[in-house]
């Protein structure tokens, strides 16, 4: 016959058990280490410098371009012509580039996604396309 200490022991521990199992819930996917970037219906945000460098010179030959690979419905990237500074380089002086933006069109539900975007740039050096991930929420 079990003691009453011993019942208590178990009763603890299938408590904690069912706590930490009914605590389980569905959260929406995050990719680590990617910013997060909220928009509510009509919004527009500059997510950053877009350029190619070799020793502070642009080896662009024209404006970048970008198009979304994987995303919600209702959201556009563009790439806005204009002069950066690549101060990741360590560069002082302004060359061509662009701004890349993202605009979010008519929401209607609250979302929270990824949003992977490829840029192509043309350079002297030939054609390059590698791609950025974002976690997007969407807000109306």
């Amino acid at each position: 016959m079990a003691t009453i200490a011993t019942k208590a022991v178990l009763t603890i521990v299938h408590l904690g058990i069912v706590g930490v199992v009914g605590s389980a819930e569905a959260h929406a996917q995050t990719i680590t280490n990617s910013p997060t970037i909220a928009l509510k219906s009509g919004e527009s945000v500059e997510l950053g410098q877009i350029y190619w460098v070799v020793n502070c010179r642009s080896v662009l030959n024209g404006t970048p371009e970008a198009e979304i690979l994987d995303g919600p419905p209702g959201v556009s990237v563009a790439i806005k012509a204009a002069m950066v500074t690549p101060r990741a380089q360590r560069c002082s002086k302004p060359v061509s580039g662009g701004m890349l933006l993202i605009t979010a069109g008519s929401i209607e539900d609250p979302s929270y996604t990824t949003l992977t975007v490829r840029v192509t740039y043309r350079g002297r050096d030939g054609v390059r396309k590698p791609s950025l991930t974002y976690n997007l929420s969407l807000i109306p």
